[in-house]
């Protein structure tokens, strides 16, 4: 799948989605995956393994990230230029949201 299809197909991304990509920052195992967010959100999102394991199945069908064995034969999931891309777009979409938000938020204020 290219990046555009790959936009169409994630954008918005589901906040799940979102933070699997965004601990990709460097390689990381299922279980450091799920960590990693965990401190992240500060606890605030606690994400299963099936949830994990299953978004991670269907990033890689789409080219989003790869995997690979490491030296202890510990499964890593690594962010592609195309889910590079992705996770971009996305924090810049996120960014106007937030941006737009911060600017009325005013108005809602008694």
């Amino acid at each position: 799948m290219n990046a555009e299809k790959v936009k169409k197909a994630y954008m918005p991304m589901t906040e799940t989605a979102f933070y699997i990509l965004l601990s990709l920052s460097e390689p990381r195992h299922g279980y450091g995956i799920i960590k990693f967010v965990e401190e992240l959100t500060e606890g605030r999102i606690k994400l299963g393994s099936g949830t994990v394991y299953g978004t991670l199945s269907k990033m890689q069908k789409d080219n989003i990230i790869t995997v690979y064995a490491d030296g202890q034969r510990k499964t890593i999931y690594e962010i592609t230029p195309i889910g590079k891309e992705l996770i971009r777009a996305e924090i810049a979409r996120i960014g106007k949201l937030h941006a737009n938000a911060k600017a009325l938020e005013v108005k809602f204020h008694d």
